[in-house]
């Protein structure tokens, strides 16, 4: 790691680390979502939105140290880049969940629960990740992995749509369903985003 003659602001290590175990609430929340039935699902969807708003806290907090700092421990960019991506795992999760509530979904296509399993694993990862920005060690497994998943989540993706479209449902119901899964899919890429920025700051950082 590349040495310093200054002093590093390091609250930011501590403000990544609690939007990250914030995601990971959301995580629980989908897989919580995917036992409940339809009496259940407004009230996980107003714990959702409340996560979502506790990520816009963390988010807003981040870009108000940045702001406030004249020494960060890695480029400004970054630092907004991986808070960005951050929240936009929040805003896709519970984007998600509201949608289902929205359209009384009777009943979410096989394969959703793939695609949260997926997305739940990630939220791990990251979690577990974050804390060591204050080092730069054990991430290179991170983002190899997060990658992977990323791909894993394409796949299924793919095969939902398949299913969707196999005359199985009508048009409106596909057009509610496909919605579901697409948001769903825009998390496992922001998990992607994230594990890249993370990358990237290694990189420089080394």
């Amino acid at each position: 790691m590349r040495f310093r003659l200054t002093p590093r602001e390091t609250s930011f290590y501590d403000m990544f680390a609690a939007s990250a175990d914030n995601i990971v609430t959301g995580s629980k929340l989908l897989m919580e979502l995917l036992g409940a039935d339809s009496s259940a699902r407004a009230e996980i969807a107003e714990r959702m939105r409340a996560a979502e708003h506790a990520g816009d806290d963390a988010t807003h907090a981040i870009f108000h140290q940045l702001n406030s700092s004249f020494i960060t421990p890695f480029d400004r960019e970054d630092i907004y880049s991986l808070a960005g991506s951050l929240d936009d795992i929040m805003d896709f999760m519970e984007e998600a969940v509201d949608l289902v509530v929205l359209y009384n979904v009777e009943e979410l296509p096989k394969g959703v629960e793939q695609q949260i399993e997926v997305l739940a694993r990630a939220a791990e990862l990251t979690a577990e990740a974050m804390p060591n920005l204050r080092t730069m060690d054990n991430l290179t497994e991170y983002w190899i992995e997060v990658n992977r998943l990323e791909n894993q989540a394409d796949q299924i993706h793919r095969k939902l749509l398949a299913h969707l479209f196999n005359g199985k449902y009508d048009a409106i119901e596909v057009l509610k369903l496909k919605q579901i899964v697409d948001v769903l899919e825009e998390a496992a890429d922001a998990f992607e985003h994230v594990a890249n920025t993370v990358e990237t700051i290694a990189v420089k950082e080394s």
